[in-house]
């Protein structure tokens, strides 16, 4: 009898670790617009020391040794005939190809920023993009900041780090920047930035509409701008040389699939055990699963989770359900040339020194435990400058 096949539409860092999973016990056909894992995370660290965010969060596909098993297909997802269980794929060549599958999980995740979007790119174009936004803002003598979560905060500080005669300025909406960590986080956080020289600027929402011309086309969040900011708060426009927009305005990449199993904001309704609703052998996680308000299956490990659910469907068995945390955890500001600081659920913070991070965290529990082994670079790979 031949394995079950599944599609895991989008290799992100959810559904590289999904693929994995699944590969021991299924055939699986990963699809993704990008040549390798091109995370999500640690945006300040990609931004002022690209070098070292490359290193860790860039990683073709051909690196990992659990993907050995995993067909990975370059393209884009243009739809799916849920009732045929067949996926359309666009390739760089504008050729198109059918993938059929007993089961689907979508993990396709969200636009964000400039950093975070679904657009088709070679390695060489990774690598572009890196160095255009590190550059932009090397150049610039001062930086605009807007936003009041971890990414915008972490930007803040390593941009100031990197650059400490820059002049940096962090705005956000609300009294305390990082509201959904725990308040100690906050104040911790708070006076790093002092120490670092960032001006924060509480309280202030900008105006994000209409677009700048300094921003091109699109929404003034998915570019690096320049020139004056406004704010609906009122307060007097500031300008700067770059201005740098996390706040954190997730769009759902669900133009591909059927408008029935999106809410009313475009992510894709699931069940407590990461099933679409109504359609069986369906799933979804990350970032574009509607599990909760902040879609947390993206930050929790659930891809155990739903690999595990999802041979259980195929065997008719029971299946669990998702248990989101309400509160963040884990790093802010990401590795730093004196270690890397992390935070409980309940705001305790746990320093491992510089060494650790480089001889154990990262060679041996994020590459080996966690991924299960990641090969190094070929000679000819690029490296950023």
């Amino acid at each position: 009898m031949r394995r079950a096949r599944v599609v895991v539409a989008g290799l992100g860092d959810t559904g590289v670790l999904t693929a994995m999973h699944l590969a021991r016990h299924t055939d699986v056909i990963g699809i993704s617009v990008k040549p390798g894992l091109v995370s999500g995370q640690e945006l300040g660290v990609r931004l002022s020391r690209p070098d070292d965010w490359s290193r860790d969060y860039w990683t073709s596909f051909e690196r990992f040794r659990r993907l050995d098993r995993v067909r990975t297909v370059h393209g884009e997802l243009t739809s799916v005939d849920l009732a045929a269980r067949t996926v359309r794929v666009r390739h760089d060549d504008d050729s198109e190809s059918a993938h059929e599958y007993d089961t689907l999980v979508i993990s396709t995740g969200v636009t964000n920023g400039f950093w975070r979007r679904p657009t088709m790119q070679s390695s060489a174009e990774v690598d572009a993009e890196l160095r255009d936004a590190h550059d932009r803002l090397a150049e610039a003598e001062s930086v605009l900041v807007i936003g009041g979560g971890a990414a915008a905060v972490s930007s803040a500080a390593n941009l100031a780090a990197r650059w400490p005669a820059k002049r940096i300025d962090l705005y956000f909406p609300g009294a305390r920047a990082l509201s959904r960590h725990h308040p100690r986080v906050w104040r911790r956080v708070r006076r790093r930035l002092d120490d670092l020289g960032v001006i924060c600027h509480p309280d202030h929402r900008a105006v994000t509409w209409p677009c700048p011309a300094s921003a091109g086309s699109g929404s003034v969040t998915d570019h690096l701008t320049s020139g004056t900011v406004e704010w609906t708060t009122g307060q007097t426009p500031a300008t700067a040389d770059a201005v740098l927009w996390a706040i954190g305005r997730a769009v759902p990449n669900t133009a591909w699939l059927p408008s029935d199993i999106l809410d009313e904001r475009g992510f894709v309704r699931v069940s407590a055990d990461l099933s679409v609703p109504g359609h069986d052998h369906v799933f979804a996680i990350g970032d574009v699963a509607a599990t909760d308000e902040f879609r947390t299956s993206a930050r929790n490990r659930a891809d155990k989770l739903l690999a595990r659910n999802v041979r259980a469907d195929l065997g008719g068995r029971k299946l669990r359900d998702y248990r989101e945390r309400k509160t963040l955890w884990g790093s802010v500001l990401g590795a730093q040339p004196d270690g890397l600081e992390v935070f409980t659920p309940g705001g305790r913070r746990f320093r491992f020194p510089a060494w650790s991070v480089e001889r154990v965290l990262q060679p041996l529990i994020v590459r080996r435990g966690i991924y299960g082994g990641v090969r190094p670079k070929t000679w000819g790979e690029t490296n950023l400058p």
